[in-house]
């Protein structure tokens, strides 16, 4: 697993596409040869990206509080079939049905249905399909995937949610957090780009961010 940056308190890794974000601790004290990585938010399986755990219970926590405090920059890349308007942002009511493992736009308020919203930006448009830049307001289970595909613009390879092809991987990635050192109070950002299919269709796109 590639690590992006490494002290006493904080690590900031690639999660690999496929691996669980809960498995993620495990692979790392057999990678490092340390124990006490701990997870502080979580990437969908199919997702993969930079995350950030903490290598103490007390890093854990303040890294957590962060994060429901919306004090947590996340970025994600993603590729979706359609053309979105150049930027915006989308807010819903989001519900979840625990027995299809599916989350939902819900029309009106009720019980377990909760607000989300996030902003994006086209990046570029290939063959009908558009890359996206997107900064979470809130942190709801399949959230991006639901909110770009109930308005017909599902991600790449999210068959779940009504993708024309159905692949086990989908084209969402976390692109870069920033958050404050639990330790040091030194704000700081970390950052990864994909690679391979469908990512290839804006490789002059992808190379230029990484440049920044």
């Amino acid at each position: 697993m590639e690590v992006l940056y490494a002290d006493s308190r904080v690590i900031a890794v690639v999660k690999p596409v496929g691996v669980l974000s809960d498995q993620v601790p495990a692979l790392l004290r057999q990678q490092m040869g340390t124990d006490c990585f701990r997870t502080v938010h979580r990437l969908d399986g199919q997702v993969g990206g930079v995350m950030v755990l903490g290598r103490s219970a007390k890093a854990a926590s303040l890294l957590g509080e962060q994060i429901q405090n919306r004090a947590v920059e996340k970025e994600y890349l993603a590729v979706v079939e359609g053309e979105p308007p150049a930027e915006g942002r989308l807010t819903d009511l989001l519900g979840r049905d625990s027995v299809r493992r599916v989350t939902y736009v819900s029309p009106t308020p009720g019980k377990d249905v909760r607000e989300a919203a996030l902003a994006y930006r086209v990046l570029g448009r290939c063959n009908g399909f558009s890359l996206v830049s997107i900064r979470l307001e809130t942190g709801r289970t399949h959230q991006i995937r639901v909110q770009f595909a109930s308005r017909g613009w599902p991600v790449w390879g999210d068959g779940k949610y009504g993708a024309a092809r159905d692949d086990g991987s989908i084209a969402l990635w976390c692109r870069r957090m920033a958050f404050t050192h639990p330790q040091s109070g030194e704000r700081m950002a970390v950052s990864a780009l994909p690679q391979g299919a469908p990512w290839g269709l804006f490789e002059d796109i992808l190379a230029a961010l990484k440049r920044k």
